[in-house]
């Protein structure tokens, strides 16, 4: 009996979860990894913003994968404590690395404007040994 009502309330909040990802125009679906060290955010005719968090401990490399197949894509990437360690707009397909200056919880915001693609961002280790 518990197992039934554990499933039926871990549905409600998926779904819940997901319908909060769709805008009035477009949608956007974002899945975390099971490790939580990363997530993939695929936009389709998205015109909004939405944000995810990840927690970071300084020297931390976050990859960005970017795959832009129409309109624009933007993100900001800062820290609670206030460090802005990469902004962009109008990004393009492509992958690149952002290096995180403190450990803190760092928010990624994506922005689209009529934006069609795939943003995958993941904490691929520390840069200091």
């Amino acid at each position: 009996m518990s197992i039934a009502i554990f499933s039926g309330v871990l549905t409600l909040l998926f779904i819940f979860t997901l319908s909060a990802c769709i805008g009035a125009k477009g949608s956007i679906v974002i899945l975390e990894n099971g490790r939580g060290t990363g997530f993939t955010m695929d936009l389709k005719e998205y015109n909004s913003k939405s944000k995810c968090e990840l927690s970071l401990v300084k020297g931390d490399v976050v990859q960005v994968e970017i795959e832009c197949k129409e309109g624009e894509i933007a993100l900001m990437v800062s820290g609670k404590n206030g460090s802005e360690p990469y902004t962009g707009n109008n990004l393009k397909s492509g992958i690149f690395t952002v290096t995180v200056p403190e450990t803190d919880e760092y928010i990624m915001r994506i922005t689209g404007k009529n934006a069609t693609g795939q943003v995958m961002i993941k904490n691929v280790g520390s840069a200091v040994e």
